[in-house]
């Protein structure tokens, strides 16, 4: 199947919010909180739809990062369950972590349940390592949080063409085929 990785808009929030309540049931982000995060300065967040059905999301993504910042925090990834295991999460992480060494990023950080050894699996993957837990950090369930950090390395080489621009400054397109 052919994904398209383009820059979420407020259009997509009714997607992103199927997503989110299902894949955090417990804990969350409300509408408000979403909205505000799609539209705050410095953010980027990306959506995943198959091609040529622009409007259903597979799958999201977010970081911020504000103008001049050499740290950048992964605020959130989703990926409906039925589109797990397809390489979704790391396609939209990669394109971020891109936009963070575009923009002169130093480090990127995120916090991830002590309980989901999947993402943490894929975080450790591509370069992320384990600097702190914060207890009960996920309510109202009391799981820990793991914090995590990635020095981002200078760009060697550019693999995958893009036309992103530095965190919201153009409109994302990219096209995978993940399958």
């Amino acid at each position: 199947m052919s994904v398209l990785l383009r820059a979420a808009t407020l259009d997509d929030l009714d997607g992103i919010m199927a997503i989110e309540t299902t894949t955090f049931a417990s804990d969350a982000w409300s509408r408000a909180s979403m909205t505000h995060e799609l539209t705050a300065p410095g953010g980027r967040y990306l959506v995943a739809t198959a091609e040529g059905d622009d409007t259903t999301v597979m799958g999201y993504a977010g970081m911020l990062a504000p103008k001049g910042a050499r740290q950048a925090d992964v605020q959130t990834i989703a990926v409906l369950a039925e589109h797990r295991g397809r390489g979704l999460g790391r396609a939209m992480l990669t394109q971020l972590l891109g936009e963070a060494r575009q923009a002169r990023v130093h480090e990127v950080f995120l916090e991830v349940r002590a309980d989901n050894p999947g993402a943490q699996h894929l975080y450790e993957s591509l370069g992320f390592e384990p600097i702190a837990v914060r207890k009960r950090y996920y309510q109202p369930d009391g799981v820990d949080a793991v914090v995590m950090r990635l020095s981002v390395p200078a760009a060697v080489t550019e693999t995958t063409p893009t036309r992103a621009e530095p965190f919201g400054d153009a409109p994302l397109d990219r096209q995978e085929d993940l399958e």
